[in-house]
């Protein structure tokens, strides 16, 4: 069964336009475990212009599902990692001053420093997940590293779902059989909606996870908080 984590940046990023404590992040959090997410994902990035690591430290402690925390290994983000120890790390190669994620690792270039920091989560029994496109090398490396799972970078597939689904999603389940084929768990996210999402999770059934943020959180303005994650979960089913 795919389990879907809401990423609840953009709630942050809601917060810090006002300032103050509104909305309030964990209990932004716990509503999305209530209305059934199986997952809550953050990226707390160097500026903290959405998640504060703050926020990471307050949330940990209340959450019942997986917590995930993605982000670029950076001494900092590797310290929150190790003193907050989620269920799981995606390791995310974002540059301090990226709006978005845009890219997976180059593992191979990046194989030594990978490596170094996977095995320092996995001696905490933190589950590692790094980020990658749908390229077969860099998920072979990504096994090679140790990681638990690789996360499937999904924007080329959402921005030519809508023109030719079948040949959008071809490279996504070709790149799924290689993780398949290494051992490895998978993970998906980025422009993941209700319009792409149950094609993806049709054509590729042993997902172990989607990390949805942006995308759902514009359905709950329109649909309501509760609603957007029981649509979400009937994606996955």
């Amino acid at each position: 069964m795919t389990k879907l984590s809401v990423n609840i940046n953009k709630i942050a990023t809601i917060r810090n336009a006002r300032g103050g404590d509104n909305p309030n992040i964990v209990e932004a959090a716990k509503a999305c475990e209530r209305f059934g997410a199986e997952g809550i994902t953050v990226h707390p990035r160097p500026d903290e212009r959405h998640i504060r690591y703050s926020d990471v430290i307050e949330l940990k402690p209340v959450l019942t599902t997986e917590f995930n925390i993605e982000g670029y290994p950076s001494k900092n983000f590797v310290d929150l990692v190790k003193s907050v120890r989620p269920a799981q790390v995606t390791l995310v190669p974002d540059s301090p001053d990226q709006i978005t994620s845009n890219a997976g690792w180059d593992t191979k270039a990046n194989f030594d420093f990978l490596t170094e920091i996977v095995g320092e989560m996995t001696e905490l029994g933190i589950r590692t997940s790094i980020f990658v496109d749908a390229n077969a090398e860099m998920i072979e490396q990504a096994a090679k590293i140790g990681a638990d799972r690789v996360e499937l970078y999904t924007e080329p597939y959402a921005s030519a779902y809508a023109k030719d689904p079948a040949k959008a999603v071809k490279p996504f389940v070709d790149a799924a059989k290689v993780a398949r084929k290494c051992g490895l768990g998978l993970n998906a996210g980025h422009d993941l909606s209700l319009e792409n999402l149950a094609y993806l999770h049709e054509r590729i059934g042993w997902i172990d996870e989607v990390s949805i943020g942006h995308a759902l959180i514009c359905d709950a303005l329109y649909l309501g908080l509760e609603e957007t994650i029981h649509r979400y979960l009937v994606c996955l089913k």
